[in-house]
Parts: structure tokens; sequence; C-alpha cells
């Protein structure tokens, strides 16, 4: 089915999420790609840059700010601002392609079987396809039902809980993971402070295993095991980085229980004990993690 066929047949109203930060480069292309939805939920975290005049200025979407506690955290919040019966959750940095779209659509008119589907993710490092690495099997549930899936309370790397089983679909959509390094290194470092602050509020500890084994066997295991060797240069680097962001988060983590002997506690990034973010809605109870 053509996308320009499927949007004629009549469907289920569906709302769109998407969560964004400083993402002027990504917001309008993003939101563009998710045009075909009935309503675009933007949930900003105080952009300082043109993120908020680029999403308002498009027509179908309806603009929130609210402070960043975390991905979960804001798309729990974000999928509470919807008014339709389906959702479609994305990050600034993904499109929706035009298969996507029409097996979307076709799904929705045919009458789902499940109440919450699975994405595949297609992931690019500077315009060039993750094809290894463990990335090509990288999939995600971002089409959920009201009601059907919920978050759970963790600062970092949530993955969605869902009713039932999530079926996989077969059109992935596009992450434009990393454009520049001047762009992914600040997030990797976000991702370790928030990460460490996850593991420091669940009582981890971090030592030789964590600091040294954990950012090596990710590195071997990657580049290795999944083949990440197998995208040359690319593959090398990009394995590399997310070692590195692995050993940032058990190095910060050892070294606030290092401080803490000494008597100098960690500044933790503020977490969402707001209970109604992590409720789930009338009539459904936690379910089945099935991914981010």
């Amino acid at each position: 089915m053509e996308a320009g066929q499927a949007r004629t047949l009549e469907r289920p109203r569906i709302s769109a999420v998407v969560t964004t930060f400083n993402e002027e480069h990504n917001v309008g292309d993003c939101i563009a790609s998710l045009e075909w939805c009935d309503e675009i939920v933007v949930v900003d975290s105080y952009s300082t840059d043109r993120t908020p005049e680029i999403a308002r200025g498009c027509d179908k979407v309806h603009f929130f700010q609210r402070p960043y506690r975390g991905s979960a955290s804001q798309k729990n919040w974000a999928m509470d601002q919807t008014r339709f019966e389906w959702i479609l959750i994305f990050d600034a940095d993904e499109r929706c392609t035009p298969q996507l779209q029409a097996e979307i659509t076709s799904l929705l008119v045919s009458g789902p079987r499940a109440e919450a589907y699975v994405i595949k993710r297609r992931a690019y490092f500077m315009d060039r396809v993750i094809r290894y690495s463990g990335w090509q099997h990288d999939r995600v549930v971002r089409l959920v039902k009201r009601g059907a899936g919920r978050y759970p309370n963790k600062r970092v790397h949530a993955d969605m809980q869902t009713r039932g089983p999530a079926p996989v679909l077969k059109s992935p959509m596009l992450h434009f993971m990393i454009e520049s390094f001047d762009q992914y290194l600040p997030r990797i470092v976000k991702y370790g402070f928030w990460g460490a602050a996850q593991g420091w509020k669940t009582n981890r500890t971090s030592g030789l295993a964590g600091v040294f084994g954990r950012p090596l066997w990710r590195f071997l295991r990657m580049y290795v095991f999944q083949f990440g060797f197998l995208d040359g240069m690319a593959g090398l680097v990009f394995c590399m980085l997310q070692a590195f962001g692995t050993y940032l988060k058990w190095a910060i983590l050892w070294e606030w229980r290092a401080n803490a002997a000494r008597g100098r506690m960690p500044k933790l990034p503020e977490f969402d004990d707001d209970e109604s973010v992590w409720a789930w809605g009338q009539g459904s109870d936690g379910g089945t993690t099935a991914g981010t």
C-alpha cells in the first residue's frame, strides 16, 4: 500500500509524541515525517536554540515545555497530554518513513490484534548506516494504545512496559544517532552522569570490574562478537564511543562512592517523584518489558 493511498483510508485517530531539547537541526524534519498523524504533541525541555520556534510553527503541533527529569518521565507525561486512541512516540533525531507510515495506517485500518507494537530502528553514524555492532537488531516499543504501555521510573535507558505482547512491525524508523562529535559527546557525558545517578539511587557500587571490565567487554562484544569491524573505520569509532559511555558511567559512580567515604556527597540530577507520571491509566496495570 502506498503512503498516499493509506492516508485516504479511514482509521482510528493517532497522536504523535516528540520530546526535544536543543534540536533545531532535527525537529523540523522529525515533525514533517509525522504530519500524517492527527496531532503532534511536542514536549520540550526549555531549549535555548530555535527548537520552540520551529515546533510552534507547525500546524498540528501542541507545544509544551517541562523540566527534564529523564526520558521515561518526559515520555509518560507527554502521552498523558495526547487526545487520541493510539500514540506513536519519536525522538527528535528519528524519522518516520513513508513505508512505516503506510504499515501503521494499514494496521490501524484493518484492526490491530495487539495493543502495542515494536518498531525497528535503522541507526546512522554520520550519514552511514550502522550494519553491525548489535545495532542492526535495535528495536523499541513506540506504537501503543492509550493505557496499554508505560515507562518505569528510571532516569535513563528505561524500557517501556506493555500490558501484553508487542509484535514487531516490518518497516523501520530512521535514527540519526550521531551527526558530529560536538553534538554527540555532550550526550555521552550526560548519559554517563544520569546512568551513574541511577546506580547511586539503587545502591550500586563500582570498582575494577565496572571501570575497566565493563567498558572492555562492551567494546569486545560490539566490535568483535557482533561484527562491528565489518563497518570499517566507522565501526571502530562507533564501538569505542559506546565503550567510552560505559566507562564514564562506572567511573563517575566510583568517584561518587570514593568521595562519599570522605564525607563529600554527590549532587544528583533531579528525579521525578510525581506518582501520577508513573501510574498506569484506568483499567491498566504493570506489564512486560518490551523496549525503549
